[in-house]
Order: C-alpha cells, then sequence, then structure tokens
C-alpha cells in the first residue's frame, strides 16, 4: 500500500512579489529550495495565512540568496506582497517506509533567510 506524506514543508515565508503578467507558479530562493529538499517544477501547495487561500502549482527556482517568494500569473490575485504563505510538498511511499519517515520543516527568519 502506498500513502502520501509530508515530504518538505516552509513554515511562514513572506511574499515578496505577486506579478499577475507572468506565466505562472511560484518562485522560491534556491537556497530555500535546497533546505527544504525541494526542487525546480516540483508540485507544491501553497496556503496563505492572511486570507486562507490555497492553491497548487509548481516551484520555479529564484536567485540564490534573494528571499524571493514570487506567486505568479492567476495566484498573484489570491496572494499578496506581504502576506505569509506556508510551502508544502508531499511524497508518496510505502506505508513501512512512511513509518519511518521524517519531514523537513524549514522556518524562514527576516527575509526569509535560512
Amino acid at each position: 500500500m502506498q500513502v502520501e506524506v509530508l515530504k518538505s514543508k516552509i513554515h511562514n515565508a513572506t511574499v515578496t512579489e505577486a506579478n499577475l503578467k507572468y506565466i505562472g507558479s511560484i518562485g522560491i530562493d534556491e537556497d530555500l529550495m535546497k533546505a527544504a529538499n525541494m526542487i525546480e517544477n516540483e508540485k507544491v501547495h501553497v496556503l496563505n495565512n492572511n486570507n486562507g487561500e490555497r492553491i497548487i502549482t509548481y516551484i520555479i527556482k529564484a536567485p540564490a540568496g534573494s528571499g524571493i517568494i514570487s506567486l505568479n500569473g492567476a495566484a498573484a490575485r489570491k496572494f499578496y506582497k506581504g502576506d505569509e504563505v506556508i510551502i508544502i510538498s508531499y511524497a508518496s511511499m510505502d506505508f513501512e517506509e512512511a513509518k519511518k519517515h521524517k519531514p523537513v520543516v524549514l522556518f524562514p527568519g527576516k527575509d526569509n533567510k535560512i
């Protein structure tokens, strides 16, 4: 049996950009991605602590050290600069493996720094 479990979470990051005219997705500082064990094009759920909105999208790399968390395309109507967000990815694994799995949970500080 396979189950989906929390793989990675970036908890309480701050949105730095919301760009309606961009093609879509969420841009995440590459340093945050690495620390959270996330990769480019990975599917993520993004939760907005300010207004309760939730979306599903995919990751694009933002420059390392930039602190960028950018919601793009249609998401820019639901996420605004300054909003606090939680970014979550999941993994599918065997039930017994899942019992031993330890997710990566990252709590970025000021300016989305590790």
